[in-house]
């Protein structure tokens, strides 16, 4: 078949949904982080038919060699993989195997050294002959990045900050790739290469614009060396003959290994500003704190997305760019945005009709992947040690069950071919409204000025107390369409057909005083029972510590009830973690009993979780409580950590004794709270801009910022 008539064929066809699951295994100094332990798939094997059931044609799957050869270099412990690799041939799905996933290879080697490569192919050979059926293979995910931060930025083992390590590790993966395709290829001659890399782009301020188009021809270089381009004359060949590279790069030119799909992984902040004004940035997320240097000039990387006055070039202007320089298969390996549901409802949609709208004009761009299946953990802090803070995916795994979430029920109608209706596509995403600016009209209405053919909204039954005030937040910073009750609440579900109601009336005080008014709403079961009875999903709030008023709605259909400890908000300055965090940063000490265990919840994460698992149509008590045990004395002392403050400036009360922070049945059940850490960064954030800029500054949650995201 010739080329033209091949590609018309690959445009015929329908865009595929690929899959992946988080299944990196890296190195911290003498720590292995495994995600596939971390996610609980290390011993489900029932994952794989959830996964099908999406309706996914092919599935990026790890056969790692620190997995299956940690120790003995000649031993390979297939029984894991085995079991897996069956099962995907049952279902009916074809594996891109990846052999090596942001490592470093087990603990006899690293990047740096020559057996890595020859180490590799030796691995891919076994697995190749192991499954000579395999067609897909990646055999070393994300070269350029992985380099990135092991060898350039020193985040990874073997933890170098030299920019010749950096080019010695980088070539090192190109080695190893070409010699396990060889490999795998001398067992079945049809086996593809599928490469991936982050696709960014780097934006700077004058001072800086040279460094930024460096790292623009630096992206490229995973892919050109594999394609044989890099050769005298290429933008960065006197650079890296300059470190004495320059027979490598020949030998790797001469014998070259094109990739027969290029793996675009790309997220939102992908792309990248580089600014000389730090002080412009004072809130900057956790991820981009760090002050680089360039010539003497010192400067934030900082996500292009947020803070650029002009739209970045976006993923259809950089996947334009990758075709045009390779004309090879296209696929996006990695789609997944670490934000509340509903941007990642967003974000995915936005990526598939951008490929639909590229493969309808000409490029060969095969598929979109949903990354992250099980979610990830730790990426936040780029898996360089462990806290516990975990963003779901297309499945949530907290609590030990596999739970799809409503990015489930999204693929599978793209997958299908299928026009997907779900609350959050009425609204753009984040990345889009911060331009344009949002509109309340489309947000939050009073029942009067109901659009007859607008979308469905959220229907709040509320007070005048924080809830509510949070909930509102939340749906304007979220985009979701919210209308506040008003009236009859059955007249209210039958004219307005919301998509769910959420409570929001605090009648146990657990946002402050309690709220007894008579209102025409009912009774908190009330509310419940009328919404399970139309078949409209509800969720109400109550006492986690306490008998709670919401008993009889635990045993209603389509009910989420949120069991909850007292809420405090960034901008209460009354609340003990606000009084803490004024007086640690005045350089004030505080004092504090030690005996008072900590149950209390921040806002905007409580809603915000529950907002999250409201969209997914999950039902039942769900906890809402810290996720772990601690005193107040001790939450303050982690709160000055967080916040950069001397932790000597927190201190037990003279005359007060120390002690534990107690056993509770509650702590003892799943909580969809994130860890006090996570939970702390953010507040220290939101109430350092309430009190510096008042409470209307107080942001959207940031979207998490993984790793390879950063330049």
């Amino acid at each position: 078949m010739g080329l033209m008539q091949q590609h018309h064929d690959t445009a015929s066809a329908a865009l595929e949904l690929w899959g992946g699951y988080e299944c990196t295994v890296n190195r911290v100094r003498d720590t292995w982080y495994d995600q596939t332990i971390c996610s609980g798939h290390e011993k489900r094997l029932s994952d794989l038919e959830l996964f099908a059931g999406l309706g996914m044609r092919s599935l990026r799957y790890p056969a790692l060699w620190e997995r299956m050869s940690p120790g003995d270099p000649s031993e390979c412990d297939f029984s894991w993989t085995d079991e897996r690799m069956a099962e995907l041939r049952r279902l009916g799905i074809n594996p891109i195997v990846t052999l090596c996933h942001h490592g470093s290879g087990p603990r006899h080697t690293n990047l740096l050294e020559g057996s890595f490569a020859t180490g590799l192919a030796t691995h891919a050979g076994r697995v190749a002959r192991r499954y000579p059926w395999i067609r897909d293979w990646t055999p070393v995910n994300e070269v350029l990045t992985t380099a990135r931060f092991s060898a350039l930025y020193g985040y990874w083992y073997p933890h170098t900050t030299d920019e010749r390590l950096f080019w010695i590790a980088l070539l090192n993966e190109v080695d190893a790739t070409r010699l396990s395709m060889r490999a795998i290829r001398q067992v079945n001659p049809h086996a593809r290469l599928i490469q991936t890399d982050d696709l960014g782009y780097c934006h700077a301020t004058a001072p800086l614009q040279r460094e930024a188009d460096f790292q623009n021809e630096r992206r490229w270089m995973g892919w050109d060396l594999l394609c044989g381009k890099v050769v005298p004359g290429h933008a960065l060949w006197d650079r890296l003959e300059a470190f004495g590279l320059g027979d490598r790069l020949r030998t790797i030119a001469d014998d070259p290994c094109p990739p027969d799909i290029l793996g675009i992984n790309h997220y939102l902040s992908s792309e990248r500003l580089l600014d000389h004004r730090v002080e412009l940035y004072p809130h900057r997320s956790l991820a981009d704190k760090e002050i680089g240097h360039c010539a003497g000039i010192p400067y934030v990387d900082i996500d292009a997305v947020r803070h650029m006055a002009e739209p970045p070039l976006g993923l259809p202007t950089l996947l334009r760019q990758a075709w045009q320089r390779y004309g090879i298969p296209i696929a996006v390996t990695e789609c997944h945005n670490g934000a509340t549901r509903d941007e990642q409802v967003r974000w995915f949609v936005e990526v598939w009709q951008a490929a639909q709208e590229l493969r309808s004009s000409g490029m060969d761009l095969r598929a979109v992947t949903a990354w992250a299946l099980l979610g990830s953990f730790d990426w936040n802090r780029m898996v360089t040690r462990f806290s516990g803070h975990y963003e779901p995916g297309v499945f949530d795994v907290r609590g030990g069950d596999v739970r799809p979430t409503l990015m489930a029920r999204v693929l599978q109608r793209l997958g299908q071919g299928q026009p997907v209706h779900a609350a959050p596509l009425a609204t753009e995403g984040w990345w889009r409204r911060a331009r344009t600016g949002p509109s309340k009209k489309r947000y939050g209405m009073d029942p009067a000025d109901r659009i007859v053919d607008g979308p469905q909204p959220l229907l709040i039954v509320g007070d005048d107390g924080p809830l509510t005030h949070l909930a509102w937040r939340a749906c304007e910073t979220r985009g979701l369409h919210y209308i506040r009750q008003e009236g009859d609440l059955q007249e209210c579900l039958q004219t307005l057909q919301p998509w769910a109601v959420l409570d929001t009336r605090d009648r146990e005080g657990l946002a402050g005083p309690r709220r007894r008014e008579p209102d025409a709403h009912g009774a908190r079961s009330s509310v419940a029972a009328t919404c399970a009875r139309q078949g409209v999903p509800c969720a109400v709030f109550t006492s986690a510590f306490g008998p709670g008023l919401a008993a009889e709605a635990l045993s209603l259909r389509g009910v989420l009830v949120a069991r909850t400890g007292p809420v405090f908000v960034p901008w209460d300055a009354g609340s003990a973690p606000a009084r803490w965090l004024d007086r640690l940063d005045c350089g004030e000490a505080i004092e504090l009993e030690g005996h008072a265990p900590w149950h209390a919840v921040y806002g905007p994460d409580l809603l915000d979780g529950v907002l999250d698992l409201l969209l997914d149509g999950v039902e039942g008590g769900i906890n809402f409580v810290p996720r772990e045990r601690c005193t107040s004395l001790e939450l303050a002392q982690h709160l000055a950590e967080v916040a950069g403050r001397p932790l000597e400036r927190v201190a037990l009360r003279a005359g007060a004794a120390a002690a534990s922070p107690g056993d509770s049945d509650i702590h003892h059940r799943p909580s969809f709270m994130p860890p006090n850490e996570t939970t702390l960064e953010r507040f220290v954030r939101e109430r350092r801009l309430a009190r510096s800029e008042g409470e209307l500054a107080v942001h959207r949650k940031e979207d998490e910022v993984r790793m390879e995201d950063a330049s």
